[in-house]
């Protein structure tokens, strides 16, 4: 069976699977669209948000980022991780006992205005919008080469299946079919990760394998590959070279921005108890970390392939030459028609500039003739290893199963942000059940047609492109929902002024400092010169999160007390026992 054949077969099974729960669990009220009718198990609710979590930035991007980052990019690693765990100890329990649907419900509630709530409702659209571009970029990426299709066909496909089975089935469709995505990305991830540091080093387990020795040099992996890297004039893999400020402001932007993302919070208010969140809390820890302790190997391992494809004898030896290329076989009669295969995308590009015949991939960019678009790394990497065509068939499913997975969650708090706190909230407080349910499946509909179209022109790789919009969430609706549950003090007033500061911040300093135009010839995300010391835009999300707790105190200090009931409120939410005053039962 031919590869085409057989990625048709696996992913178009995986697509049937997802429909298929999506009509099964299809929610009737707005109880199942919200929050899945607050019956999920814990263990399941985890999984789910695993699915939810792990988007085409941790599947796709994330390790391609990092094989060409090395150093660096492992903020990215650290601080999605961190923030994870701050999301589940500081904020996810506390949460679900108050009882809402959406984070603007808790905000509007909690600092007792109806302008919070449409603050935190704008907030939200704007970080959840460029979230899922990110998304759909992923998304056009894996259709363009597993199905042989450009990337804005890819995109159209992905938005259907999105819409199929997000608008049918609301949060209840959405968990049940996330549970379905996190098992085929995690296997997807998983079993090629395995086959490849099988080859390389002869350890099954790939986290181990990078600190294993490579049999084809004698040497531990990371020096093999830090000696290729920098014998080429590539910039070190395994030293820093940014700032140590911009690399603290940058974890941190994302550590916050994490705890601060509505799609992922909402993944707790499906739980029947408050003991139940923090349990689910834990499992998704779990199941986020089979995939995260891979991804440094994945890197590697993806990048020790790449050179050494090109160079098939060794660095200072032949390079690739063009011929062997249209053969689709190199000198030792290696198959490499993944070079021809991912050309034909647009993301791979070859330029003989000296008219030798020859493929050079070095660091210097005037005489480099090989264009690596990131986001090609990890579902490449199969057909690098020259794996069987089935396990490159599952990546394509895998990679599809993490964009589409947490496409659909953002879209769910993009909708219920609309049709919940905006139109139920502010414009027509005496909607129908009925009414607000189809307001809903509506305003999917279209933030999945707004999604479609800005993911044909992203801003970036799609890891890239989420960390603004971690940084946006950061800026804006962190502080918010940490001084709501934690400070008594902060006033509606104090909230917000503190989200307008933090969100125009971020947002004009991202739009200044230029960092977000991706610069196709040179196949780099950008960052000009920073305005403010060395700190870059996908860094600025902290310092938008500082001003956003400034703005905050000094306007509630400034201005009246918080009314007693909403203190009040507030020490009901941190007690610890029971479901307390917040949930009225």
């Amino acid at each position: 069976m031919d590869q085409y054949t057989l990625n048709l077969l696996i992913v178009g099974a995986t697509f049937a699977l997802y429909i298929g729960i999506a009509i099964w669990a299809r929610a009737g009220s707005t109880s199942e669209f919200y929050a899945a009718g607050r019956g999920v198990h814990p263990v399941m609710n985890g999984m789910a948000t695993g699915a939810d979590w792990m988007s085409a930035a941790s599947f796709i991007s994330m390790a391609g980022i990092i094989a060409f980052g090395g150093y660096d990019t492992s903020a990215y690693l650290m601080g999605w991780t961190g923030g994870y765990v701050l999301l589940a100890m500081l904020l996810a329990p506390y949460l679900r006992k108050f009882g809402k649907f959406t984070v603007p419900e808790f905000i509007g509630d909690r600092f007792y205005s109806p302008t919070a709530r449409l603050v935190a409702v704008i907030c939200l659209i704007v970080a959840s919008v460029t979230y899922v571009i990110g998304q759909m970029t992923g998304v056009g990426v894996a259709f363009s080469r597993f199905l042989e299709v450009d990337k804005e066909t890819g995109l159209y496909i992905g938005a259907a299946i999105v819409f199929m089975y997000a608008v049918l089935g609301g949060m209840k469709g959405i968990t049940y079919t996330q549970v379905a995505q996190y098992v085929v990305l995690i296997v997807a991830y998983t079993i090629p990760a395995v086959f490849i540091s099988l080859q390389l080093t002869g350890n099954p387990i790939p986290g181990l394998g990078l600190f294993s020795t490579d049999v084809s040099t004698g040497q531990p992996l990371l020096a093999t590959l830090e000696g290729l890297v920098t014998d080429l004039g590539f910039k070190s893999y395994l030293s820093q070279s940014d700032t140590t400020l911009n690399m603290v402001l940058f974890t941190a932007s994302l550590m916050i921005g994490t705890a601060g993302l509505p799609h992922v919070i909402v993944r707790f208010f499906t739980v029947p108890k408050v003991a139940d969140a923090r349990s689910s809390a834990g499992w998704a820890l779990v199941f986020i970390a089979l995939l995260y302790l891979t991804a440094p190997a994945v890197a590697a391992m993806a990048r020790l392939n790449l050179i050494n494809t090109f160079y098939p004898n060794g660095v200072g030896e032949a390079t690739l030459s063009l011929a062997e290329i249209e053969a689709g076989t190199d000198a030792k009669g290696q198959d490499i028609n993944w070079v021809n295969n991912w050309a034909k995308t647009g993301l791979l590009k070859f330029d003989d500039k000296n008219g030798d015949g020859m493929i050079q991939y070095v660091g210097d960019k005037d005489a480099n003739e090989l264009t690596v678009n990131n986001d090609i790394m990890v579902l490449a990497n199969p057909e690098i290893a020259n794996l069987p065509g089935w396990v490159i068939a599952l990546v394509a499913a895998g990679g599809l199963a993490a964009a589409l997975s947490t496409a659909a969650g953002l879209l769910l708090a993009i909708s219920s942000a609309i049709s919940h706190d905006l139109i139920k909230g502010a414009i027509n407080p005496g909607i129908s059940e009925k009414g607000e349910l189809m307001a809903a499946r509506v305003s999917m509909g279209v933030a999945i047609a707004v999604a479609t179209y800005l993911g044909l022109n992203p801003p970036g790789f799609a890891a890239q492109t989420v960390a603004l919009a971690f940084g946006l969430a950061a800026a804006s609706l962190f502080p918010a929902i940490l001084m709501g549950i934690f400070s008594k003090r902060i006033n509606n007033k104090g909230a917000v002024a503190g989200m307008l500061a933090g969100l125009l911040v971020t947002v004009v300093y991202i739009f200044l400092h230029k960092g977000w135009f991706f610069i196709p010839d040179t196949n780099s995300f950008t960052d000009a010169d920073p305005l403010l010391l060395s700190i870059k835009s996908t860094s600025f999300g902290s310092v938008g999160a500082i001003i956003n707790f400034i703005v905050a105190y000094v306007v509630s200090n400034a201005t009246e007390d918080t009314p007693q009931e909403i203190q009040d409120l507030v020490e009901s939410i941190r007690i610890p026992k029971g479901a307390g005053a917040a949930t009225g039962h």
